[in-house]
């Protein structure tokens, strides 16, 4: 899907065909569509499957007529079942009189600009357009990262009391997530630092303040991705220490139960044998004095399980 926008009056328009100084913003293409714009802009077809593959890591590259910057971004890939985030590269393509962005999926980034959520955003400027990218990208980063901690925090809970193993495999997905998270904004400290430096990306006095917005977004999402990821690690070990301690408990008190209920067993073996002498065998009373004596015993096993802890 490939959609035109371009500011004008101070609004973001949707165009019809590429104009001069346009976004263009390129969704999950077939191959006529790659062709189409590799045409168009006169750029290098492999920028744009680049962005289009899962595995590609995050960097800058200059080309003779357009730079390409690849960044991951966050993603909520979260059913009723389980909780995961991942990540998917962005490519953020510049040349003279255009900017494109392709994406192998629809992504909320990019739609808070497409719905006007960003304040002074324009296609024009095409160096603020992407930090302006990289910063609402360090904000997903730092939201998805806030829920992933309040969920650890719910799993906890659950799983003090818990003998399964659903909330050790959340809590593994959230691990994972972390991983993901960590690895991603490494890289995109890199293409930041990276893009100081590059000339092909005009640094303007106007964008300074938003720069560093971004180098401090970003470096605090990584460092609250780094400790989670710590902490959530930590965690893990103890509560797998935890549950094997709850499934000890309840072996424990099964086999105290077993113990106890054996008692009326061998009583009842002992008062069944079919031989002469059996006390209170001619007693009317006999079966309740029985009953009574195997009470008897089993509150008193019971009582001194119970002291012992045992029960």
């Amino acid at each position: 899907m490939i959609r035109y926008y371009k500011t004008i009056d101070n609004k973001l328009e949707k165009l019809n065909s590429f104009e001069s100084g346009c976004w263009i913003n390129l969704v999950e293409p077939n191959q006529s569509e790659i062709s189409e714009i590799v045409s168009l802009l006169n750029i290098d077809i492999e920028s744009i499957k680049s962005a289009l593959d899962e595995e590609e890591r995050s960097r800058i590259d200059v080309e003779d007529n357009h730079t390409l910057i690849l960044i991951d971004l966050p993603v909520d890939e979260s059913d009723s079942n389980s909780s995961h985030y991942s990540t998917i590269p962005l490519g953020i393509i510049i040349g003279d009189d255009f900017i494109l962005t392709v994406c192998s999926t629809q992504t909320k980034i990019l739609n808070d600009f497409i719905v006007g959520h960003i304040k002074d955003f324009y296609t024009f400027k095409k160096t603020r357009f992407i930090l302006q990218i990289l910063y609402k990208n360090a904000s997903y980063y730092l939201y998805y990262l806030r829920r992933i901690n309040k969920m650890t925090s719910v799993i906890e809970r659950e799983v003090t009391k818990s003998m399964k193993n659903k909330e050790l495999i959340q809590l593994l997905e959230l691990e994972k997530s972390l991983v993901y998270f960590s690895t991603s904004l490494k890289a995109i400290e890199l293409v930041l630092n990276k893009m100081v430096r590059t000339n092909s990306i005009k640094k303007y006095p106007d964008d300074e303040d938003l720069l560093e917005d971004v180098i401090v977004e970003n470096k605090q999402a990584l460092e609250m991705a780094t400790i989670y990821g710590d902490i959530l690690s930590r965690v893990m070990d103890a509560f797998s220490a935890i549950i094997s301690n709850n499934q000890n408990n309840v072996m424990q008190f099964l086999t105290s139960v077993t113990l106890i209920t054996t008692i009326p067993t061998i009583v009842s073996g002992f008062f069944g044998m079919n031989v002469g002498g059996i006390p209170y065998g001619n007693d009317i009373n006999g079966f309740w004095i029985v009953m009574l004596i195997t009470t008897l015993i089993c509150l008193v096993v019971t009582f001194f399980m119970s002291r012992n802890k045992l029960l």
